[in-house]
């Protein structure tokens, strides 16, 4: 029997905040590099209160959100050897269900349906490891956990940190 993954979409497989910059600079005509974004958390990330929800709001958010680089190639590796879950928090935004399925099945269409949970709190996944960018995801946890590298947890260091997909593929081969 296989071990088990699950992996978180926005911030780790669907790179969202290349998404927040790109649409603050088409809005607001202002460059934000994602330097100027690291150590701040979502709720001040931009000048602009709020803005993130907003945008999470907007049709066509997360229909058009780019993909993570390595993401697909990684997912690819990691189901050789694992049963992968894609988790993804999805009930707080209204299109944010249709508009991220039809994403998967865009970008990862090698993905079963059967494989996608979308939840409103992920502390029901039991799996073996998990892989998210949320610090309250990843403290819930009770399997083994990478943190992958965000703007917002920059400064937390008490789960093992990803900076990209190779070193996520690293970590789970190591521990594998």
């Amino acid at each position: 029997m296989k071990k088990t993954i699950a992996i978180d979409m926005d911030g780790v497989i669907a790179d969202v905040e290349a998404q927040f910059i790109s649409w603050y600079l088409r809005d607001y005509g202002i460059i934000i590099t994602r330097e100027d974004l690291q150590g701040r958390n979502e709720d001040n990330a931009f000048p602009e209160k709020g803005l993130i929800r907003k945008f999470a709001r907007t049709p066509g958010f997360f229909l058009s959100a780019p993909v993570m680089e390595g993401a697909v190639e990684a997912l690819k590796i990691l189901m050789e050897d694992f049963e992968v879950y894609i988790v993804s928090a999805a009930m707080e935004f209204p299109l944010s269900l249709s508009e991220k399925l039809t994403w998967l099945n865009t970008h990862f269409p090698f993905i079963s349906w059967k494989n996608i949970i979308f939840c409103g709190n992920k502390n029901i996944i039991n799996t073996d490891y998990m892989v998210d960018d949320h610090i309250k995801n990843l403290d819930n946890f009770k399997g083994k956990t990478i943190m992958f590298h965000a703007f917002h947890n920059v400064s937390y260091n008490h789960h093992t940190r990803a900076n990209n997909w190779n070193e996520v593929i690293s970590l789970i081969k190591q521990d594998f």
